[in-house]
């Protein structure tokens, strides 16, 4: 079946009005359910039933340049998945990714954006089957794999072909007449024509714990201004990119464009390959989620390209007061457990003063504050089937290490404890550990000053408030943050906070004690990052984040 612009118009032109307006008014919006029964009543047994077809076999694309097979990825709760990848030779692949890109730069923005659109909805369809796919390949539990890998996912990636769209068309596209008067002589005419059109080939170097989550914005906002996109996942979170590489080459296809213009480059394990792509004269745009060092090895290095980046940062809460105490407890006590602590914007400093704070329910001390977070920890994983249903599993062995090394960083508050999941009896799942530090020692500050990802918080104490947030200051300043939280009931403090996250550029969270989680955050009205600090260059998303990956090439004639 072939796909018209006037079909693929009548489908998704609503929908991208809608994200166009959702993005300036920055209202809650959506076109992507998050209830698993929207989706039909056969979907989760067909969902399950597509994920395990594809274990234990070939993953074809008929994509060129392949000369054998890669593979090898282990789910985080046990089972292998035994599918093998094209591994790719660059030298076939990449020639071939640029031979369409012509014809993809006349489509113009808007039928590439009803092209993206349409990709995203045939994912949104078997938003079930990925859902599995994430979760095998991240450790994330079913219903989190669900949301954050389907819907929410989506709608990052829906999110940036809106800021793609609105960015390329502030200039009209087709033939511009130009007439300068120049008195009693004729006057100078020029007929001008303004295309936008990408920088090259865009390399995604995917990452393990949000494959679709942080991959789909660079991915489609590559896509939708115009340049061929080789997506290059963690080796141990190939699935969900697999497919997604799949999808869009048959959606460019049945549009008539050449499918080519997204591939897929897996690797063999211990291969590297993102290093070697990385500074090809081909690659123009990289988007990377990942640790510090290779983040910075490609700011460095990739020159030829711009370089997008998501590296590590130490999420700080600094809690001052509050007038709803139990609901700060609990707020935070999820906020820490949710996925293992294993997310960028999960908080891991937790800046409170020795002398305690006030509270709804009387003063309280620095160690009755971290006592009773404890308690709301262990109560709200006390329970093993819904400590697994929030927890998920542990990604890598590295998590489980440094789980092990924080309880001998100090005092621990709340220690980890091994829960067994009967469904996975083989994933590695643990609840997270609270270490109290004190924050005026240079061996504490050493330990709580380093990301530490995984289920690890720090519950530090400062001399008072105001050296708490002279602490944030300096922590976003030198290691970044990808969020910030506060709690106060201080105009004073709230103001000092605030201005603190405005001078170095973080995304603050204020007495949240609700449904809503500091490390959660909504396409369409939340920014993800700032790009203004060292945890990442760019926000996701927003018009910075689309602006560089195309040019407009202006023609002039004279008329």
């Amino acid at each position: 079946m072939q796909l018209s612009e006037t079909r693929l118009s009548e489908r998704h032109r609503s929908t991208l009005d809608q994200a166009l307006e959702a993005i300036r008014t920055r209202a809650h919006w959506s076109p992507h359910p998050e209830h698993p029964k929207a989706y039909g009543e056969s979907a989760p047994a067909d969902g399950l039933a597509a994920f395990e077809a594809l274990r234990g076999s070939r993953f074809e694309l008929g994509q060129p340049g392949t000369d054998g097979w890669a593979g090898g990825e282990i789910s985080p709760y046990g089972p292998e998945l035994g599918i093998e990848y094209p591994h790719a030779d660059p030298d076939v692949l990449l020639p071939a990714m640029r031979a369409g890109t012509g014809a993809w730069r006349e489509a113009g923005p808007e039928l590439r954006a009803l092209v993206c659109a349409e990709i995203l909805a045939r994912i949104g369809a078997r938003t079930h089957e990925f859902a599995h796919a994430v979760m095998h390949t991240s450790g994330q539990a079913f219903m989190m794999a669900f949301q954050a890998g389907g819907p929410h996912a989506q709608d990052r990636g829906l999110e940036a072909v809106a800021y793609a769209l609105a960015e390329q068309t502030r200039t009209p596209s087709g033939a511009v007449d130009w007439s300068k008067p120049q008195g009693k002589r004729d006057p100078l005419e020029l007929r001008k024509t303004f295309t936008a059109a990408g920088r090259g080939i865009s390399l995604l170097i995917g990452c393990n714990t949000f494959p679709t989550w942080n991959g789909y914005p660079g991915l489609f906002a590559s896509l939708a201004t115009g340049n061929p996109v080789l997506v290059k996942p963690h080796p141990r979170a190939v699935l969900p990119l697999a497919l997604t590489v799949r999808v869009a080459r048959e959606v460019l296809a049945e549009a008539g464009f050449d499918p080519n213009l997204v591939a897929l480059a897996a690797e063999h394990p211990g291969e590297g390959i993102a290093k070697t792509l990385a500074v090809r004269p081909e690659i123009r745009i990289i988007d990377y989620t990942g640790s510090t060092a290779f983040g910075d090895w490609l700011e460095t290095h990739a020159r030829q390209a711009q370089v997008y980046t998501e590296k590590a940062g130490v999420n700080t809460v600094v809690i001052d007061s509050t007038d709803d105490y139990r609901g700060m407890l609990s707020n935070l006590a999820f906020s820490l457990s949710l996925y293992s602590g294993q997310m960028c914007t999960t908080p891991q400093n937790l800046l409170i003063s020795r002398g305690g704070i006030t509270t709804d329910a009387g003063p309280k001390s620095y160690d009755e504050v971290v006592t009773d977070l404890a308690a709301a920890v262990s109560g709200l994983l006390g329970d093993d089937a819904r400590a697994n249903a929030l927890l998920g599993a542990l990604v890598n062995p590295d998590v489980k290490r440094r789980l092990a090394d924080a309880a001998g960083l100090g005092e621990v508050a709340l220690p980890s404890r091994e829960i067994t999941n009967p469904d996975f009896p083989d994933a590695v799942v643990r609840t997270p550990v609270i270490v109290k530090l004190d924050g005026s020692k240079p061996d504490a500050e050493a330990a709580f000053l380093s990301e530490c990802f995984g289920p690890v918080s720090f519950a530090v104490s400062v001399d008072s408030t105001a050296d708490g947030v002279e602490l944030l200051r300096r922590t976003i300043r030198d290691r970044g943050a990808m969020t910030v939280g506060a709690y106060t009931t201080s105009p004073e403090v709230e103001r000092a906070i605030e201005e603190v996250c405005l001078e170095e550029s973080a995304q603050l969270s204020l007495n949240l004690t609700g449904g809503v989680y500091v490390n959660q955050t909504a396409a369409f009205s939340d920014f993800h990052g700032s790009g203004g600090n060292p945890a990442a260059n760019a926000a996701l998303c927003d018009g910075a984040f689309v602006a560089h990956r195309f040019r407009v090439v202006e023609v002039r004639r004279q008329a």
